[in-house]
């Protein structure tokens, strides 16, 4: 049955209040990463409770929920359980198999570009004998290599991430309660005046954004580029399923756009001032200057920040 617990307000906070806070770099990193450590073990102790043996989760592009996925994983081990991060990525067809899209060109963003009957018979297998292979798909190639990956958990836990997780093909072959499902997902806004200002799909634009172009080599037309895409395929994938969930993880962190914020600047002027993104990127830039900046520095090693910011 949907879980109607899910549809938990957003919280808007005042840039003003966040920066005043800031003024204590220190204690505000320190406060936010126990809230977010509380929740992560909260989400341990639930799918300890419910007795699953599979978690399924989802969350929208640059929300954490990969690192998050690996926390939860790791939490459940520290209670005596075995557990493994399975990424549903491993289950992508080879590319010519992937369904089309108007102009001939691949749908990656379509569930049917998995092999759901595959994902299905493993789920089962991992539910019923605490073993499966799963394939080992090459992104260079976009092709499955030869052979499988043994994932073996006997009777502990095994997270299954990625943006398809709650869609109910997925589980159809399980028994009733043996998957949890977890939606990840930011749940703080900022505003400024009693205007809002920086809503969580422009944080999570800035995430990856920052992320692509500082740390993978990606150029910021691309993110730009193809970020409408992207939520596009979020409404239509991911958060349609959200109902579906037994929990919602918050991945916000208040002192994160503060983080962001030195990051974000440097990006300033990088766009050419004919790039149809230019006025876009010079927006994103003018709102994050609001925000007071703290040291990356203060930032735990193992934050699940460490994500977008390297």
């Amino acid at each position: 049955m949907p879980n109607t617990m899910i549809w938990i307000p957003k919280r808007l906070v005042e840039v003003d209040l966040l920066n005043l806070a800031a003024a204590s770099p220190e204690a505000l990193v320190r406060y936010c990463e126990e809230d977010y450590a509380a929740r992560v073990e909260n989400a341990a102790a639930q799918i300890e409770a419910s007795g699953a043996h599979v978690v399924m989760l989802t969350g929208p592009s640059a929300s954490g929920k990969t690192t998050s996925a690996h926390k939860i994983a790791d939490r459940i081990a520290a209670r005596g359980k075995r557990s493994v991060v399975v990424s549903l990525d491993n289950f992508y067809k080879n590319v010519q198999d992937y369904p089309r899209l108007p102009d001939g060109s691949p749908d990656y963003e379509s569930v049917d570009a998995l092999d759901v009957a595959e994902i299905n018979q493993c789920l089962l297998s991992l539910v019923k004998t605490g073993k499966a292979e799963i394939p080992d798909f090459d992104f260079g190639s976009e092709q499955r290599r030869k052979g499988v990956l043994p994932i073996e958990v006997g009777d502990g836990v095994v997270v299954i991430e990625g943006i398809h997780a709650l869609n109910p093909r997925l589980t159809a072959l399980l028994p009733e309660g043996s998957a949890f499902k977890i939606y990840a997902g930011m749940r703080e806004e900022y505003s400024r005046g009693g205007q809002r200002v920086l809503p969580t799909r422009d944080i999570r634009l800035a995430r990856r954004a920052v992320r692509d172009y500082k740390f993978r080599g990606h150029s910021l037309e691309k993110t730009f580029s193809m970020w409408p895409a992207v939520c596009e395929g979020e409404e239509k994938n991911i958060k349609v399923f959200k109902p579906e969930a037994d929990l919602l993880l918050d991945t916000s962190f208040s002192y994160e756009i503060c983080c962001l914020a030195p990051f974000v600047a440097e990006l300033r002027g990088t766009l050419a001032p004919d790039s149809p993104y230019a006025d876009r990127l010079e927006e994103l830039c003018g709102r994050f200057a609001l925000c007071r900046p703290v040291d990356c520095a203060l930032m735990p090693r193992d934050s699940m920040l460490r994500e977008f910011i390297g």
